[in-house]
């Protein structure tokens, strides 16, 4: 028998909307402008037992159209802000830059530093990957915590829980079963797949290995490498992907790689700022082994944003990153 949730009493609106009780498009559109969309009916049914409770009090009419013009104007008031600020930012940002045509003495330095000594000082053939893991590696690493904060968010998002599932609130969730969009049973998928999803990955892990030397590297790798395990499911079924690549799987892996990056590109900061040196060799220029830490950051880079690509794939797909 499936179980009604309770709303505790005295809890205020913004904590009803954290909790999912309601909608906030429902507190600011009207009811005559509402789209009808059949799945979001389920949903609904959470807000039941508030406005029950507010037709059966005294000026319930008008308390709800209170309540809704106060958190629409809130609602409007932080939206206003933010852009505003974002606006001011943005702007203060561009005045420092200099006019179109003019020349930018410290970005031609920087550029020309780039070039002349980014073979030497890196040991990576490769100038793109020499600068943006080596010279600007606290950069890359921000962008890779920016990755696994947007899988993080959309986990939050689209994750089914299990534990409401098996409560019986599986009227509350809209995500429809794999098997309605499973390609499992397409014969020329299944063979196609057979056939190139091995070149694939072996072309993803020479784009990895080979970035410090060539283009290529850790996100242009790790994306071919993610789009194989996206044809992987989509040809054999999330059942056989489950079996090597699970939740837990994804979460160590993109732990243990964006923590090797921290530590050793700190340990690198750690000893520039110090006048140390770095103690890293930077191998042959040209070579597999070279380039300092270029290789092992790329491989970390890599496989936070294949598990990154696969794991949006698989939340969208089915409402969870891989079997339990």
């Amino acid at each position: 028998m499936k179980k009604e949730r309770k709303t505790k009493p005295g809890k205020s609106l913004f904590a009803r909307w954290l909790d999912g009780e309601i909608e906030v498009m429902d507190l600011i559109l009207d009811d005559t402008t509402q789209v009808r969309d059949p799945s979001r009916e389920a949903l609904k049914l959470k807000d039941t037992e508030f406005k029950e409770r507010l037709d059966a009090s005294p000026r319930s009419k008008e308390a709800a159209d209170a309540t809704r013009r106060r958190f629409y104007l809130a609602y409007t008031a932080v939206a206003v802000i933010s852009c505003i600020f974002l606006i001011g930012v943005l702007l203060f940002a561009v005045s420092d830059l200099p006019r179109f045509g003019e020349e930018n003495v410290m970005a031609d330095a920087v550029v020309k530093r780039y070039v002349e000594k980014g073979l030497e000082e890196t040991g990576a053939v490769n100038v793109v990957s020499g600068m943006i893991l080596d010279y600007r590696a606290f950069d890359t690493l921000g962008e890779s915590h920016v990755l696994f904060t947007a899988l993080i968010c959309v986990m939050i998002l689209l994750r089914i829980d299990k534990k409401n599932m098996a409560a019986g609130y599986e009227d509350y969730y809209t995500v429809l079963s794999d098997r309605y969009y499973s390609l499992a049973g397409d014969n020329i998928i299944r063979y196609s797949g057979t056939v190139i999803i091995p070149i694939i990955f072996i072309y993803g892990i020479y784009i990895l290995v080979n970035g410090q030397n060539s283009p290529g590297g850790g996100f242009s790798g790790g994306a071919v490498m993610g789009a194989g395990m996206i044809i992987f499911a989509a040809a054999f079924g999330f059942e056989r992907t489950d079996r090597f690549f699970t939740a837990r799987v994804s979460a160590y892996t993109t732990f243990v790689s964006l923590m090797f990056y921290s530590f050793a590109k700190g340990f690198v900061f750690f000893t520039g700022a110090n006048g140390l040196g770095n103690p890293i060799p930077r191998g042959t220029p040209g070579a597999i082994f070279s380039g300092g830490l270029i290789l092992p950051l790329d491989i970390a880079v890599g496989l936070v944003v294949a598990c990154t690509m696969f794991g949006f794939y698989s939340l969208f797909r089915r409402g969870s990153i891989g079997g339990d």
